[in-house]
C-alpha cells in the first residue's frame, strides 16, 4: 500500500497568531485564506505540499462545551520536511519571531531515513518537528 499525509486538523484558539506562525514564520502557503476571510470557507489552511494541508479549525467549530475537546492532548507532534536549501532561512525566521527551539538540531529517523530535526511549539502549543534530509 502506498499512502501519504493528506492533512492534519488543529483546533485553533487565536487564528491570526496561528496564520502568522504557519504562513510567515514557518513559510507555508495559504490555502482558502481569502475565502475564509470573506466568510465563504469555514476555515483556512496552510499548505505543506501539493498533497498535504494543515486545516486550522476556529473555536466555534471545535469547542462545543466539551471539556475533553479543549483539554485532552491527542497529538504528540507532527513533522514538516523542508529542503536543505531552505533550512537556514527557516531557522532565521524562528529566531526573528522569538520561537523557542525546544530540542535540536539533531539527527533523527523519519519517513525518508535520517534527517536533521528541531522541535518548536506553535502559538496554541502544538509540537512541530521541522526537518531536512541531505
Amino acid at each position: 500500500m502506498n499512502c501519504e499525509l493528506d492533512h492534519i486538523v488543529l483546533a485553533v484558539r487565536d487564528m491570526e497568531a496561528m496564520l502568522r506562525f504557519y504562513l510567515e514564520t514557518v513559510g507555508l502557503a495559504p490555502h482558502r485564506l481569502d475565502q475564509y476571510r470573506e466568510g465563504a470557507a469555514l476555515f483556512p489552511c496552510a499548505r505543506i505540499s501539493a498533497s498535504a494541508l494543515i486545516d486550522l479549525l476556529p473555536r466555534p467549530l471545535w469547542d462545543q462545551g466539551d471539556a475533553v475537546a479543549t483539554t485532552f492532548p491527542n497529538l504528540n507532534h507532527f513533522c514538516i520536511a523542508v529542503e536543505r536549501s531552505d533550512w537556514a532561512a527557516l531557522v532565521a525566521r524562528l529566531e526573528r519571531d522569538g520561537v523557542a527551539i525546544e530540542a535540536g538540531p539533531m539527527t533523527l529517523s523519519g519517513a525518508r531515513g535520517d534527517g536533521t530535526s528541531l522541535y518548536v511549539r506553535d502559538p496554541d502549543g502544538n509540537r512541530l518537528e521541522l526537518r531536512y534530509y541531505d
